[in-house]
């Protein structure tokens, strides 16, 4: 019996039936969901959370952060001010803009983010060289960077 595998070429085997690519951004964003569902936030939640910590986030350059269009930034702020975790407040300098601000519920929430976030890195990166972290993070930007067609 032969290995199919050795007669597939390296961008059949990454991006062929069932991408690698898609398959471990799933597992990733699953682990990602389980870790964070005790705080009862989702992955985009949290991250949403972390960059408006840093303060003066509009819900522009949020979108432009989180990778979402505006009907999900939308929603994604809809659902964190239900939660009481950020506002909306008029931006001092532009009266028809808006800032998002945290409220005091969600900058407590703040310093519980990165270490979930450090230990799924962790996880994924077990076992390689810091070399290898590099080759890896600058492989995937220069994939990101040509989906962008940049």
């Amino acid at each position: 019996m032969t290995d199919n595998r050795a007669a597939q070429s390296p961008f059949e085997l990454v991006l062929g039936g069932g991408s690698l690519l898609v398959q471990v951004g799933r597992e990733l964003n699953t682990e990602t969901e389980r870790r964070l569902a005790p705080l009862g936030l989702t992955a985009q939640q949290a991250a949403l959370l972390l960059h408006a910590a840093r303060g003066g986030s509009t819900p522009s350059t949020l979108k432009s952060r989180l990778g979402t269009d505006t009907a999900g930034m939308t929603r994604l702020l809809d659902r964190l001010q239900a939660k009481g975790l950020l506002r909306r407040a008029r931006h001092s300098e532009d009266r028809r803009s808006v800032v998002i601000e945290l409220t005091d519920e969600g900058r407590a929430l703040v310093p519980h983010l990165p270490p979930i976030f450090g230990s799924i890195s962790h996880q994924v990166f077990e076992g390689f060289s810091p070399e290898e972290v590099g080759q890896v993070t600058e492989m995937l930007r220069r994939i990101m960077k040509n989906l962008a067609g940049d």
